[in-house]
C-alpha cells in the first residue's frame, strides 16, 4: 500500500528547497526581496496595474505594496504614473524589465538545472503531474496572476503548449 504521508512529505520538503533555490537565484539576479522579484516579473507582464492590483498579485496588503512600490522606484525598477482621477499606475522602467529578464534567466537556469538531473521520461512524467497539481492549486488560490507571479509566462506555451493554470482559470470560467 502506497504511503500517501510520506509522498506528501517529501513533496512539501522539495517544493521548499526548490522554492529557496529558485528565490535565492532570482532576488540575486534582481537584487531585490522576493516580493520585489515578483513585481517586476507581474509588471513586465502586465505594466500599469495600480499598487492595489499589484499587492494583491503578489500577496500584500495594499499599504505593503505601497512600501515595495517605494523602494522598487527609489532604486529606479518601477516609476508612478498617474492616470484618471486618483489612480496611479505602476510602470517597470527599463531598469526593471532588465532585472526581470535577469532573475527569470537565473530562475529558469536552476530550474533547468534540476531537472535535467532526471532521465527524459521522468521529466515527461513530472510535467504531467506538475500540470496536474498547477490544476489543483488554481482552484485553491483561484487566482492564476497569484500562481503564476514568478512564472516565465512564454516558456509555459513554447511550442503550442497550454499551460495549466490558464486553462484550469478558463475551465473555472466556462463551468
Amino acid at each position: 500500500m502506497h504511503d500517501t504521508r510520506r509522498t506528501a512529505n517529501l513533496l512539501g520538503a522539495t517544493a521548499l528547497a526548490v522554492t529557496d533555490l529558485v528565490l535565492g537565484g532570482a532576488t540575486a539576479a534582481a537584487g531585490v526581496s522576493g516580493s520585489g522579484a515578483a513585481a517586476l516579473v507581474v509588471l513586465s507582464a502586465d505594466p500599469g496595474i495600480s499598487v492595489t492590483e499589484l499587492g494583491r498579485r503578489v500577496g500584500l496588503t495594499q499599504s505593503a505594496a505601497a512600501r515595495m512600490v517605494d523602494g522598487l522606484a527609489a532604486r529606479g525598477l518601477v516609476e508612478r504614473r498617474p492616470t484618471m482621477g486618483k489612480w496611479v499606475a505602476v510602470h517597470p522602467t527599463a531598469a526593471g524589465r532588465a532585472a526581470s529578464a535577469d532573475l527569470l534567466d537565473a530562475r529558469g537556469e536552476r530550474l533547468a538545472t534540476l531537472v535535467g538531473t532526471l532521465p527524459p521520461t521522468d521529466q515527461e512524467t513530472l510535467a504531467g503531474v506538475l500540470e496536474l497539481l498547477l490544476r489543483t492549486l488554481y482552484g485553491e488560490v483561484g487566482s492564476s496572476e497569484r500562481l503564476c507571479r514568478l512564472c516565465d509566462r512564454p516558456c509555459c506555451t513554447d511550442a503550442g503548449a497550454i499551460c495549466p493554470v490558464g486553462q484550469a482559470e478558463r475551465d473555472a470560467a466556462d463551468g
